[in-house]
Order: C-alpha cells, then structure tokens, then sequence
C-alpha cells in the first residue's frame, strides 16, 4: 500500500491529542488500549519520568496492536502516548478527584515543572509488527503566581482538571494560568508533532506526504479515515 493510504491508529482517548492530529490534517482510527496504568508502571519499579511515559505510551501502541481496533486489524501505523507532570522531582499523573486537583493547583502555583510526553509508534503496515520506535518530548510550564483561590475553585469545578496529567490543560480551559512554555508546546498538549514526525521518517515515510500537504490535493480534509467510511 501507498504512504497516501497509509492509516494512523491512535492508541489513545484523549481529546487534545486527536484534536491536535485533526488539526494537522490527519484524520486517525481512534484505537482505546485499556491499559491498567498503575499496575504496569508498578510492576516497572523504580523508572524516571521519562521512563514511565515511554513505557505507558509502548503498553498503549501494543496493546493495540496485539487486540485489534474495533475488532479489525490495524493496518498501518499505531501511535501510543503517554504524559506525566513533574514538579521539584515528584511525578504526577491525573488527579482523578476535585480535592486532589485542587491541592495540586495550590502546590505549583507560581512555580515552573515538566511536562513529559511519551511516544510509542508501532509500523503494522500489512496488519503485522514490522518495527517500532519511540521518544519522549518534554517542555517546561511556568504558572502564574497570582491566581486566586476563587480562580482554582472555579477552575477545579469544570471537571478539566481531574482527568489530564498534571490537572492543567494548555489548550483548553486551564490556558489563561500558564505564563510560560519552554519547549514544544505540542508536548504539553501530550502529543508533538515534531516527535512524530520523526519517528515517520525513521520508517521511511515523509510528513508531506502522510499528512496530505501535496499541492495536488491541498484542500482535503484529511489523508487517514476510519474503516468503513
């Protein structure tokens, strides 16, 4: 098969990484991995920041690969992603709970920590393993430090915060606390394009033609469709 008719898995629910692969013109087969993420990364032991998305985001792409997406065989490339927030060398993930967020909020308010963003791309081009690479971008986020206690609660109660990593988002309602960005801004959203981008051309296939940026046929919507549509 062709790179223009190559399809991209996403081995992940989230709504900023879709949107952000949407708005470079890639239309993925949205793939859920249902990885126990906490079983895994303590089954792992004692593994840094990076470490730990790097394995998520492998688990997630394998998973993948091995059950199928909606019961069909992936063919073609399947990404996995992961991200983890660290502040002052301590790691944290996704909240999960109003108080937790909030006590997050407080605690890196004013402050500067990492945002690591795992990568896993598996080529199953043929609806087999033919290879797989991975790598891991990170950025530094700067939060204001003037931001109200009423600003956290209010905040906090949209709900945005339980479920991403860090409980803050950059493109979404947490953004107007974000002073700084140092880095890919892509990998504070959990995935970089650029990242991407490179492990397409560690298997040979270049940007241009994967996303549809050939003039010929500028203007369509998108390269990679969901099965059946």
């Amino acid at each position: 098969m062709s790179e223009a008719g190559v399809r991209l898995y996403l081995a992940s629910t989230s709504p900023a990484r879709l949107a952000t692969l949407r708005a470079a013109g890639i239309e993925p087969v949205v793939a859920p991995s249902h990885v126990d993420e906490d079983a895994a990364v303590a089954a792992a032991g004692a593994i840094s920041p990076v470490e730990t998305v790097l394995l998520l985001a492998r688990l997630k792409a394998e998973a993948v690969a091995e059950s199928g997406a909606g019961g069909i065989t992936p063919d073609g490339f399947i990404l996995g992603g992961d991200s983890v927030f660290e502040l002052a060398g301590v790691v944290y993930g996704k909240p999960h709970t109003a108080s937790v967020a909030r006590e997050r909020w407080v605690l890196q308010r004013g402050r500067t920590g990492i945002l690591h963003s795992g990568h896993w791309l598996i080529d199953h081009r043929g609806g087999r393993v033919n290879g797989a690479a991975g790598a891991v971008s990170s950025a530094g986020v700067t939060f204001a430090e003037d931001i109200t206690d009423a600003e956290l609660d209010a905040y906090v109660a949209t709900g945005e915060p339980l479920h991403v990593a860090g409980a803050f988002t950059i493109d979404s309602l947490g953004a107007p606390f974000i002073t700084r960005v140092d880095g890919d801004p892509h990998a504070v959203v959990g995935l970089s394009l650029s990242t991407l981008r490179g492990l397409l051309r560690g298997f040979g296939v270049e940007w241009h033609v994967f996303s549809g940026m050939q003039p010929e046929i500028q203007g369509r919507p998108t390269l990679f469709v969901n099965p059946g549509q």
